[in-house]
């Protein structure tokens, strides 16, 4: 485990920014979905992957 959390700060750097700018979080549900979809996407871009060619075949199944 790394000594510090900047990794997390980092990641939760991007959500406030949004926040601040957006008017998509005024409801729990845009919240909820952009939380959601910026995990997964935050996810694959750590391990290597390409997010929107992972869930492109997935959603041509």
């Amino acid at each position: 485990a790394p000594p510090d959390n900047n990794g997390s700060e980092r990641a939760i750097r991007n959500v406030k920014v949004k926040q601040k700018v957006s008017t998509m979080f005024k409801s729990p549900q845009g919240i909820q979905s952009y939380a959601v979809i910026r995990s997964i996407f935050d996810t694959c871009n750590k391990n290597g992957y390409n997010f929107f060619e992972s869930h492109k075949l997935k959603l041509s199944l």
